[in-house]
């Protein structure tokens, strides 16, 4: 009988420290959250990523015109497609008054310190630019871009009592 106990003690004790040992196994860190906004090619420009279930990604870049008729103005171009695979993002833009824009790159992390900061996250890639002129001839242009995340704020900002 003494042996019989003992024999059952010991068999709850091992139970107990291999379901401590499978509860505290370690859980994958989170995936990080690279939907927000990214600059974009001059000061006030800016592009606006939402990653999305199954690796689509919509958004749209908002710039200012380049042609004589829309120098100045806000113009959206908004994704026909995206899609992120891992840390990449590729993208295609709506035509804008005769522009789209095609998107390949990654996404990782910048100087920010912190999840909120300013270029805590970088978008890097090969942004193209295509121009249709009156002509109906298409320019392109390919340059290496750094896109910069905006600050975000992490907590809401409270109502002050008046």
């Amino acid at each position: 009988m003494k042996k019989t106990a003992i024999s059952l003690s010991l068999l709850l004790i091992s139970l107990t420290v291999v379901a401590a040992a499978q509860n505290s196994s370690p859980t994958p860190p989170p995936t990080p959250s690279y939907s927000g906004m990214y600059t974009f090619l001059r000061e006030g420009e800016f592009v606006q990523i939402t990653l999305e279930d199954g690796g689509r990604a919509s958004g749209f870049i908002s710039r200012y015109g380049d042609l004589d008729s829309d120098k100045g103005a806000f113009l959206d171009h908004f994704f026909k497609d995206g899609k992120l695979t891992g840390t990449q993002l590729t993208f295609k833009t709506e035509t804008v008054h005769g522009t789209w824009f095609d998107f390949t790159g990654s996404f990782g992390r910048g100087e920010g310190k912190n999840p909120g900061d300013e270029a805590y996250y970088l978008l890097k890639g090969t942004l193209v630019q295509h121009v249709t002129d009156e002509n109906q001839k298409i320019t392109t242009r390919n340059r290496d871009v750094v896109l910069k995340s905006f600050p975000r704020r992490l907590t809401p900002v409270q109502d002050k009592a008046d």
